[in-house]
């Protein structure tokens, strides 16, 4: 719960410190357990070995919270984080084969051109380089190790797509293709979905019945507390003595110190609110309560306040359609449905070629409208991605497209116009785009062949340990 000013006011200062001490915390609460034998490596690439140790300091340095951690066990975040820890080492493996190396005056370059270390002038300024690593608890060591690294896989993917040129006649196929001129006829779907005007009572009682439990809405009965320098100590400036009482107020709610006893010796105002019910035109405090209603006493951080609050119920009911908000929020969902399942009848039948020109003008009947598209980036009329799927398909294809703001059409290609390259800054654009198109592909089959070439074991005893440590 520490926010961004705190962050600046207290990290600045003793963030080195605390960045000294995590390591060596983390390996005596595991040493112990990780101590002899085989137990000692969570994976194996080949016949290399993966220390605990290496995947601790891997997760120190991710900068993700313990916490988090522990919430996310049973959502595999360790075997994520070991994942990204063995696609390093494999890359690691991989710059050593190729004998690729970055010496230091290289590296001593690049950080002194490194655009956040100069002044106005363009000079390196080391004061400007030191406070960096100070903001962000980095030793120049580290920082330069990171970006040693970095740099090394940078190089190994270049190296590996090195060389790739395209044929003359691909880079024109690619031009001709997102270039040509585009002729569509298409029709609005909004008058063939039923209206929400048109859904009787019966329609929603029918909805409510099928979809009883996915439709329970949760009613919250909470305390806040609104919390500030002016109302914790008496002043408005966000200093140390403000911020060691909110920790100390975090360090109570780890004691499980009733939330009014907190409040009382603090002398804060309350708020109660019972049978809260989450909509839009709410205050921005109990929103956010209602957000993390996941946690039943907790403190945060809302713009220049933190909150304390305690959720005393959170009980789940059927919609009360008596009350206009609900209903009007039901019948949105059955509106939804009901085009969701028109649209999705009109795929199926486009796709197994069962709808076809005669069908689509008796659709539009007089409501058939006709649009140009100069390349596969012209989205004034459809949003982008409708305009690429266009660009995808034959001649006299069908197909369902969008505009920006969600209306939905039934589109046909009829036709469309060749666009021949013939300017030189395009050529050298569209050869550099299938350059790069050729070395995407090259990468992806590069990443298949790592697949073959390293056999990756996990100790699966050992993740179950490192499991163990966070709960």
């Amino acid at each position: 719960m520490i926010g961004s000013f705190r962050n600046f006011a207290k990290t600045k200062f003793a963030g080195i410190l605390v960045f000294i001490m995590i390591i060596p915390f983390v390996f005596w609460g595991m040493g112990s357990m990780f101590s002899s034998g085989n137990t000692n490596s969570i994976v194996k690439i080949n016949e290399s070995n993966v220390s605990t140790e290496e995947f601790i300091d891997y997760l120190n340095n991710s900068g993700i919270p313990q916490k988090t951690i522990r919430e996310n066990l049973n959502n595999n975040i360790i075997e994520e984080l070991l994942s990204g820890l063995v696609s390093t080492k494999i890359l690691d493996l991989e710059i050593r084969e190729y004998d690729l190396i970055i010496s230091k005056e290289i590296l001593l370059k690049m950080i002194k051109k490194n655009k956040n270390f100069l002044d106005d002038q363009g000079n390196f300024q080391r004061l400007k380089y030191e406070k960096f690593l100070l903001e962000n608890n980095q030793s120049a060591p580290q920082f330069e190790l990171r970006l040693k690294n970095r740099e090394l896989q940078k190089n190994l993917f270049s190296f590996v797509g090195a060389g790739t040129i395209s044929p003359k006649f691909l880079v024109k196929k690619l031009y001709e293709e997102e270039n040509k001129k585009l002729e569509i006829d298409f029709i609005n779907l909004d008058k063939f979905y039923k209206k929400k005007g048109d859904f009787t009572d019966n329609d929603l009682e029918k909805f409510l019945e099928e979809n009883k439990e996915n439709l329970k809405v949760d009613y919250l009965d909470f305390e806040y507390s609104i919390i500030n320098p002016k109302n914790l100590i008496g002043v408005d400036e966000f200093n140390q003595s403000f911020f060691d009482k909110i920790d100390q107020i975090e360090i109570d709610i780890s004691n499980e110190v009733p939330f009014n006893s907190i409040v009382s010796n603090l002398n804060l105002k309350s708020t109660k609110v019972k049978d809260f019910l989450f909509s839009s035109d709410k205050n921005e405090v109990e929103k956010k309560i209602f957000e993390l209603k996941g946690t039943d006493f907790d403190i945060f951080e809302l713009g220049d306040d933190y909150v304390l609050y305690k959720i005393q119920k959170n009980e789940s009911r059927e919609p009360d359609i008596t009350n206009s908000q609900t209903k009007e929020e039901i019948l949105d969902l059955i509106f939804q449905k009901n085009k969701f399942d028109y649209n999705t009848n009109l795929i199926e039948k486009i796709k197994n070629n069962e709808f076809n020109d005669n069908e689509f003008i008796q659709m539009g009947q007089q409501n058939i409208k006709t649009a140009k598209l100069n390349s596969i980036r012209d989205n004034k009329k459809f949003d982008i991605n409708a305009v690429k799927i266009l660009y995808s398909l034959p001649i006299n294809s069908f197909t369902l497209i969008n505009d920006e703001k969600e209306n939905i059409y039934l589109a046909k290609v009829k036709d469309y116009q060749v666009e021949l390259i013939d300017n030189n800054n395009e050529i050298i654009d569209y050869t550099n785009k299938q350059n790069s198109n050729l070395k995407n592909n090259m990468l992806k089959s590069y990443d298949l062949y790592l697949n073959s070439r390293y056999n990756v074991t996990l100790n699966q005893k050992t993740i179950e340990r490192v499991k163990n440590f966070f709960q």
